[in-house]
């Protein structure tokens, strides 16, 4: 008889694909807590549970992440423990995880770089798309790419090179995204789930417009008041319109949620074959 308990998923970012992999592994069982920056800059803030930063408390899907201080205090902690939310700390360089001796680690900030070697003896780290080698930088990665392989576990080499060029959705791939039109400061002049059509503007860098190029709905934007970079990512506009729910999580971050679920059981499960 294998004697288990859920051990506790430590998750770094907590945009939209990490909050799919944050919310697969919670209705699996699974208490998680996940780490964000100061001042955070998810495009599609209506499914990311680091929107509680600015916040305090959101709701994805039926499961509630709560921000937390740092360090945590022990009521918190085990309200993580006992699943009455997901935790959200903010804490750049994951120090509370060493500090609640994490075994399990998800790294979802999606850098699109070359990283160092993140890899611990007794420690299981589960990297997401480009910039990670299995093997060799982490014990496992999930591919994040469109395609058949999403989601896929790789347990050795590495997942499709970052295209700069993004999935297509509605028959739609770089047009569907917004980009900054210069260096400044962001200002919305519409909210998530507008629908728009191409040409509209939708918000301003300082005294320029962002204008979308394809009709939709308002899939994501970024928050009033960020500083942008010129051709930063601040939206998307989804062409599927109408039928979009921007409350849902999308297809990707479910499948590659899904992946992260079953690297974690298999190490698992291989931990509790060799224990007994």
């Amino acid at each position: 008889m294998y004697n288990f308990k859920a051990p506790l998923i430590g998750i770094r970012g907590s945009g939209d694909l990490a909050t799919g992999v944050a919310h697969r592994l919670f209705k699996a069982g699974f208490p998680v807590i996940m780490t964000e920056l100061a001042n955070p800059r998810m495009v599609r803030r209506s499914v990311s549970m680091g929107e509680a930063v600015w916040e305090g408390l959101v709701c994805v899907e039926g499961v509630t992440a709560k921000l937390l201080s740092q360090p945590l205090t022990q009521q918190e902690l085990q309200g993580i423990l006992e699943r009455q939310y997901v935790g959200v700390v903010v804490d750049p360089e994951a120090k509370s995880f060493e500090q609640l001796r994490i075994k399990f680690e998800v790294d979802a900030r999606m850098l699109k770089k070359e990283l160092p070697d993140q890899r611990r003896p007794d420690h299981f780290i589960i990297g997401l798309g480009p910039g990670f080698v299995a093997g060799e930088n982490i014990d496992c990665v999930v591919e994040t790419m469109r395609g058949i392989t999403l989601g896929q576990v790789i347990t050795k080499g590495s997942p499709i090179a970052n295209t700069g060029v993004p999935g297509v959705v509605g028959g739609e791939s770089l047009r569907r995204l917004l980009k900054a039109p210069k260096s400044g400061l962001f200002k919305a002049c519409a909210k998530l789930g507008d629908l728009v059509r191409a040409g509209d503007t939708v918000a301003y860098v300082d005294d320029e417009p962002v204008k979308v190029l394809i009709d939709g709905k308002l899939r994501g934007l970024i928050r009033t008041g960020t500083l942008v970079k010129e051709r930063e990512k601040v939206g998307d506009c989804d062409p599927r319109g109408e039928s979009v729910d921007i409350y849902t999580i999308s297809d990707k971050a479910r499948a590659i949620g899904g992946g992260v679920l079953e690297a974690v059981v298999s190490q698992i499960w291989r931990q509790l074959a060799i224990s007994n």
